[in-house]
């Protein structure tokens, strides 16, 4: 009985001092759906940007109500782009609603340098995963991503639908407003990857959606193709596991 006393105590104290691994994670929300706008037309508000204002690190990108621009926010700055007289605009404010919109908010990147061999498409989608995956990620849930550096070639669109035009199609999206294609430029790009968010916020035929702006800021959209440049930098979230001690 007494050993029986000994051990218990020990034990006790072992679990009252015992290191308990806690995992920093995020959340990845969306409002709309690609959907409901491609067969059915419905380009409704779904949030108010000014909402969102208050998430701290808030990382965002989506299309403007009506289709009417392009969202993207990095770290709580938002660059909303629109067709303002047929030349292109990008204002700073959360005075806009979105039809559209995924958002997460993340305070700690982890950085990589992406090898020269990856360049296409098809070739970051599967080394996002890998990375991803390599890091702790939960690839099975929709998680964002950044790109940074001189990219090739970036192909970019700026909608301005037309309203009361019901024939949606994505070739119509891009040639409805501003698009174009930038050259050895500084970009900074934000990413969201899902396997199971098809036609939610992924087109049918990708696990991407990325926005796109210039590091000079003349130049915000979303992002329809591109070839890398030699030492781009990706960023994951940084999953962190801090040892805290439980006590009594």
């Amino acid at each position: 009985m007494k050993y029986l006393l000994l051990a218990f105590t020990f034990l006790s104290v072992f679990l009252c001092t015992s290191t308990v691994y806690k995992s920093e994670g995020f959340k990845v929300e969306y409002k709309g759906a690609l959907k409901n706008i491609m067969h059915k037309g419905d380009l409704s508000a779904k949030v108010n940007l000014q909402d969102l204002e208050t998430l701290e690190h808030l990382y965002a990108l989506g299309a403007v109500e009506n289709l009417k621009g392009e969202i993207l926010i990095l770290d709580g700055k938002p660059f909303i782009s629109s067709v303002q007289d047929q030349e292109l605009a990008t204002s700073n404010s959360f005075t806009y609603k979105a039809t559209l919109i995924v958002y997460t908010s993340i305070e700690k990147w982890k950085s990589f340098e992406i090898p020269d061999s990856i360049s296409t498409y098809k070739d970051l989608e599967d080394y996002v995963y890998k990375m991803a995956k390599d890091n702790k990620i939960d690839v099975e849930e929709p998680f964002p991503f950044l790109l940074s550096g001189v990219a090739r070639s970036i192909d970019w669109h700026v909608i301005d639908w037309k309203l009361g035009d019901n024939e949606h199609t994505h070739e119509k999206h891009i040639n409805s407003g501003m698009h174009g294609t930038l050259e050895n430029q500084n970009v900074e790009i934000l990413g969201f990857y899902s396997n199971s968010h098809h036609t939610i916020f992924t087109h049918h035929s990708t696990n991407m959606h990325l926005h796109v702006k210039t590091s000079d800021e003349k130049i915000a959209g979303h992002l329809d193709g591109f070839t890398l440049g030699p030492q781009m930098i990706l960023q994951l979230p940084e999953i962190n596991k801090q040892g805290t001690k439980k006590s009594e």
